[in-house]
């Protein structure tokens, strides 16, 4: 679940302390002096800054005829678009190749300036930010098997303000209903629940929305690793 931010507590006036260092107050005088309470602030780091890079959603290269649109918005406990948020998604290659593939953050080896994506690997990695309506979009290819029972899916981990620890979840697609049913994880979570990693098929084709609910109503399943 999402942390949530709590305002430091100011500090209690000291008992019995003058003005003075080293004086005791007059007999029947309370000090008046009180202490504002100390404001509250954003937990950092701030992920916007650094880790975003151009193209970090452009997963598939450029052209390839079985890309897919994946997208959604992050909502916070009181159903809020986070505009602040980072998505990282991790996921396997249409034959369910892990191995993947360098040059998702090209560097340029004089300037050290960004080249971007090469347009021709699948790396199987994807960062994206939110925009101001918490909404994200990747274009990638659809994740391929891994060893059965498992379902394929896409791996998901989530930057936010007010997160102390980052969230992991998983995107798993419609139209893999039987392996779907047979997945482990899935089979393990009542109806509901197991509707929050299952991606909604959109128009055109080819397009998925995934929404991605912090806490509340609705709350998207996160995963611990041990």
């Amino acid at each position: 679940m999402a942390g949530r931010l709590v305002p430091e507590q100011g500090l209690a006036p000291e008992q019995g302390h003058g003005p003075e260092q080293g004086l005791a107050p007059e007999q029947g005088h309370a000090s008046e002096q009180r202490l504002a309470p100390t404001p509250s602030h954003t937990v950092g780091p701030f992920y916007g800054y650094a880790l975003p890079f151009p193209d970090g959603g452009e997963m598939a290269p450029a052209g390839h005829p079985g890309a897919l649109t994946l997208h959604g918005y992050v909502y916070d406990g009181e159903g809020a678009p986070v505009p602040d948020a980072l998505i990282e998604l991790w996921q396997a290659g249409p034959d369910g190749s892990l191995a993947g593939a360098g040059g998702s953050m090209r560097r340029d080896p004089v300037t050290g300036g960004f080249l971007g994506r090469n347009g021709v690997d699948f790396t199987g990695f994807g960062r994206i930010a939110t925009d101001a309506d918490g909404h994200w979009t990747a274009r990638t290819l659809p994740p391929g098997g891994p060893a059965a029972p498992a379902a394929p899916y896409i791996s998901v981990c989530v930057h936010a303000r007010g997160l102390l620890h980052h969230l992991f979840t998983r995107v798993y697609f419609p139209g893999n209903a039987e392996a779907n049913a047979a997945d482990p994880l899935l089979a393990s979570l009542d109806p509901a629940r197991r509707e929050t990693l299952v991606a909604t098929a959109g128009s055109p084709p080819g397009t998925y929305r995934f929404d991605i609910r912090l806490q509340g109503e609705g709350e998207t399943v996160f995963l611990e690793f041990r």
